[in-house]
């Protein structure tokens, strides 16, 4: 295989989960996306100690 094509597209998706927050509703508990809040493709990730509330949930009501 030579590699990708010129025009070749990454696409990427993420479940509510990974993203939204919403660790302490329903019963969820803390998941590593909770508290993994900083960090990109070449930036080491960084750990927080614990969930910053207010950070992202609930930030708009649900459908």
């Amino acid at each position: 295989m030579s590699g990708f094509k010129e025009d070749f597209l990454w696409g990427g998706a993420v479940a509510a989960h990974q993203l939204e927050g919403g660790w302490n509703e329903g019963g969820k508990g803390i998941s590593i996306a909770d508290v993994m809040t900083a960090g990109a493709h070449g930036v080491p990730r960084e750990v927080t100690e614990g969930v910053i509330d207010g950070l992202n949930y609930p930030n708009h009501e649900a459908i």
